[in-house]
């Protein structure tokens, strides 16, 4: 085994915290790779900062080396500086735990948590010392593997990487790592083919798309080998894979720099522009006397003050209250632990859930109401009243915090100036609200751009325009000067547009993502080295348009990039749940209704359960609340996107 510590040691006192490339963190990997183990680089393709808390990384970095028959190690994406260094002596990237090459491992795994991340990855590839684009790889060459929510859609990564997991990785990284153990000899052509098999694995190259006139007309897979279609892995029990067990404690700060523990995964909100909630359908969750223990066991290891319950709606878990109590009134913690809910809906947060968390220290409070006004809610399906935000913020404010944050989107289907507007109105009564309690109050709304992701009802929407998107802004901006103790933050929309390009694009935006790379565009997630001219002009060079690939809506029967991948859920289902979010008509959850027949359940040993808990109180769930008609949607809105009238 080559070990580049004694070139990567001279290079480290002329970067910035240099702490980053250095491993030997607690919970880190110490032995060795020994012979007949597959060896995984396992790769978060941003700072170390942004990608060691990254869990889905931990969870398959611990399953592996818990292994006798594989091991690994990570990579995060070098800084400018460090990378500037490593090329100027000729170092590849190499791995934290034993500086090794990232040549001498068989796989190299990437997350894809971001779509702007995609031009670090093809850095990453080549500072690797590996080709680019796959076809150019010989069998002496490590595999590179993707997998992460924006596997959904991995054409735009199609000619660099060689296979993406689809779903969940606990099960079908083990699985890959039992082929390449037996097939080490195995020619590469054929291996490809045989990871294809592997149920949740999509290979590129053996998929073709088929344009027509200019038009994407379907991805066909060219041997009988392989499925027409893949179909995701979903964990059914959660209970089976409690990890990470050994949560990595980093050498600097990181961001989510506490315990975090996964309570359950899944949702059925049904929120319509929420690809996360989609695509990691059906809810499953960990038992309560799981949670406990992984909380205790992991506060004794790590000695973290902070732990945050992860899920994408921590306090639908069931018994929230009784374990965030459990937690903070627990002896062993001293009265020193406190818990922070990240992604908390607000007609599931309670005073008793307030009052539980502000005992030991008030963590921030984050709301997500997404919509301005009520018809905007149900159009995306955020089924949260005025009434439902108010009473979760008054009894923040009550129970002594005097800073809220508000996360918005604009840009979203059927959206009118006064919907935009009627942010500004929601949170400036927020702020009331809390000045009511505190002199000082003060709420922060947060607005992001909407891209209409893969896998979602909103999968036919056109992307609002820069332009448009920047005009919104202005219109939040005047609206929100007579608001005083209001904070406006917003996102930029250049760069939510380059989201849009790599997250909707089909095989051709591959070669706008080498462009970008190879105009000097890495780290394009971060404000100082976005720039979407280099974007424009690799779709300039790629013969492609902002119009074509992000602005215009698609048809129903249109082909999408991501047709021959499939996250569960039907195509009618979507495609009749962006119809009735064009009328404003919401769909409660499912766990309080009838099932709608998603598909995310079938055939996965899964069985929709209507509820027998009482939904939440003060909530729209379950109370029998009209939810389907909160407001008529003009008819030139819904002619733009071709629905019926």
């Amino acid at each position: 085994m080559t070990s580049l510590w004694p070139r990567i040691e001279p290079l480290l006192a002329r970067v910035t915290k240099p702490a980053r490339y250095i491993g030997g963190e607690l919970g880190a990997c110490t032995s060795e790779v020994q012979p007949g183990q597959v060896a995984w680089l396992l790769v978060y393709p941003d700072t170390y900062e942004i990608g060691l808390p990254n869990q889905g990384l931990q969870i398959l970095y611990e399953i592996l080396n818990e292994r006798p028959d594989a091991h690994a190690e990570r990579a995060y994406a070098p800084w400018t500086d460090m990378e500037a260094e490593m090329r100027r002596s000729a170092v590849p990237l190499f791995s934290l735990e034993h500086g090794r090459p990232a040549l001498e491992f068989d796989v190299i795994a990437f997350n894809l948590s971001a779509e702007l991340t995609y031009t670090n990855v093809l850095n990453l590839i080549d500072l690797s010392g590996l080709p680019v684009r796959g076809r150019e790889r010989g069998g002496e060459h490590p595999l590179v593997i993707a997998g992460g929510h924006c596997a959904f859609n991995p054409e735009p990564l199609a000619d660099f990487v060689d296979a993406f997991v689809l779903g969940d990785g606990e099960e079908v990284v083990g699985e890959i790592n039992d082929l390449l153990g037996e097939r080490r000899e195995m020619a590469r052509r054929a291996l490809l083919t045989s990871l294809a098999a592997i149920p949740g694995v999509y290979v590129p190259s053996c998929y073709e798309p088929v344009y027509v006139e200019g038009r994407l007309a379907g991805t066909n897979p060219l041997s009988p080998a392989v499925p027409a279609r893949v179909e995701k892995r979903v964990v059914a029990d959660l209970a089976r894979w409690p990890y990470p067990k050994k949560q990595l404690v980093p050498l600097v700060e990181v961001v989510h720099d506490r315990l975090n523990v996964e309570i359950f995964r899944g949702c059925t909100r049904g929120c319509r522009f929420c690809q996360a909630g989609m695509i990691t359908r059906p809810v499953r969750e960990r038992p309560a006397s799981q949670v406990d223990d992984m909380v205790r066991s992991g506060l004794r290891r790590t000695g973290y003050d902070e732990v945050a319950l992860t899920s994408l709606s921590s306090a639908d878990f069931s018994g929230i209250e009784q374990t965030v109590s459990g937690i903070i009134n627990d002896p062993e913690c001293s009265g020193q632990v406190s818990v922070s809910l990240p992604s908390l809906r607000v007609d599931a947060f309670t005073v008793t859930v307030a009052a539980e968390i502000q005992k030991v220290r008030r963590t921030g409070l984050t709301f997500a109401p997404e919509g301005g006004t009520w018809r905007m809610r149900q159009v995306i399906n955020k089924l949260i009243s005025e009434e439902d935000l108010y009473a979760a913020v008054e009894g923040a404010f009550a129970q002594g915090w005097r800073r809220v944050k508000l996360y918005f989107l604009i840009g979203l289907p059927t959206e009118t100036d006064d919907d935009v507007r009627g942010i500004v109105t929601l949170a400036g009564n927020c702020v009331e609200l809390g000045r009511a309690h505190h002199r000082g109050a003060t709420v922060t709304a947060s607005v992001g751009g909407f891209v209409p992701k893969p896998q979602t009802p909103f999968q036919w929407f056109g992307q609002d325009t820069t332009a448009e998107l920047r005009r919104k802004v202005g219109v939040l901006k005047e609206a929100a000067r007579r608001v005083r103790g209001l904070n406006l933050r917003w996102h930029d929309p250049e760069a939510t547009t380059a989201e849009g390009i790599v997250s909707r694009g089909d095989r051709r935006v591959g070669a706008v993502v080498e462009h970008v790379w190879r105009a000097g565009g890495t780290f394009q997630e971060w404000s100082e080295h976005f720039d979407l001219r280099l974007w424009e002009a690799g779709l300039d060079a790629a013969g492609l348009t902002l119009e074509d690939t992000v602005f215009r809506h698609r048809r129903e029967d249109e082909v999408l990039p991501w047709d021959h991948l499939s996250a569960g859920l039907h195509r009618d289902f979507l495609w009749q749940d962006f119809q009735d979010a064009l009328e404003a008509h919401g769909l409660e959850d499912c766990r309080w209704t009838p099932c709608y027949d998603c598909g995310a359940c079938t055939g996965l040993g899964v069985e929709h359960v209507v509820a027998s808990v009482v939904a939440p109180a003060g909530g729209s769930q379950g109370t029998g609340q009209d939810l389907s008609r909160g407001g008529e949607v003009p008819v030139r809105l819904l002619e733009r996107v071709g629905a019926p009238r």
